[in-house]
């Protein structure tokens, strides 16, 4: 149980964005790629792990090897609360990503913080996703049983709710078949390794999939093309 509710627990500090790419045509290099913002905590960030055994690097290049090659935006804050996501949120997308992985929460629960609040922040960050034309990939995340029942039934809901509430792409855990087994997790045995990356990628790259599926026609070649006359 201690796995489940303290993977998240160290903080760093905010360094900025991080794009992870596969190596791509000159075309594609200038811009014409899906950019999809990862906005979430350490999980997203790829706390304890090298650049390359990342979560967003992972990503890219498991998209890449399915010929869906995109710009993936490293957004993950370690520690990040969903009030420090929307505190940050304006900021992260001003670098003009075109779709969202939304994965913030744990650390709500951790902190035993309200659902309600991190429901409101939620919603807040989904409006102003929303505000701006990109689709979202909602991650939920699971309390453990020694929060309590009611804790735990009133955190667990947020992320179906609000999946449903705002008619959203919804993968329910983001450590589903990583959780809890050590060989899948660091030496703190906290935080998923690179293989427990890898299988996270695997079993959310279908759900990926289906958001670049949701980008308007024309916005990707709309945003590639203004990237070049800013160039």
């Amino acid at each position: 149980m201690k796995v489940v509710c303290a993977f998240l627990l160290s903080l760093t500090v905010w360094s900025g964005l991080t794009v992870s790419s596969a190596l791509v045509s000159p075309a594609k290099a200038a811009g014409t790629e899906p950019r999809i913002l990862a906005f979430g905590d350490s999980l997203t960030a790829g706390y304890g792990l090298s650049e390359a055994d990342g979560f967003t690097a992972q990503l890219a290049d498991a998209l890449a090897k399915m010929g869906r090659p995109a710009q993936v935006i490293n957004g993950g804050v370690s520690g990040d609360t969903t009030a420090g996501g929307l505190a940050r949120l304006d900021w992260a997308l001003s670098d003009k990503p075109q779709l969202m992985l939304l994965e913030l929460g744990a650390n709500d629960m951790l902190r035993a913080l309200p659902p309600a609040a991190a429901r409101t922040n939620l919603e807040q960050i989904i409006a102003k996703a929303r505000a701006a034309d990109i689709p979202i990939l909602l991650i939920g995340m699971r309390a453990p049983a020694n929060l309590g029942a009611d804790y735990k039934q009133n955190f667990d809901r947020i992320f179906p709710d609000l999946a449903k509430e705002h008619n959203l792409l919804f993968y329910p855990f983001m450590l589903d078949g990583v959780a809890g087994d050590s060989a899948l997790n660091q030496g703190d045995g906290l935080h998923p390794n690179a293989k427990g990356v890898a299988i996270i990628v695997q079993r959310i790259l279908p759900s990926v999939i289906k958001l670049m599926d949701q980008m308007p026609k024309g916005n990707e070649m709309q945003k590639g093309a203004a990237g070049n006359d800013a160039g």
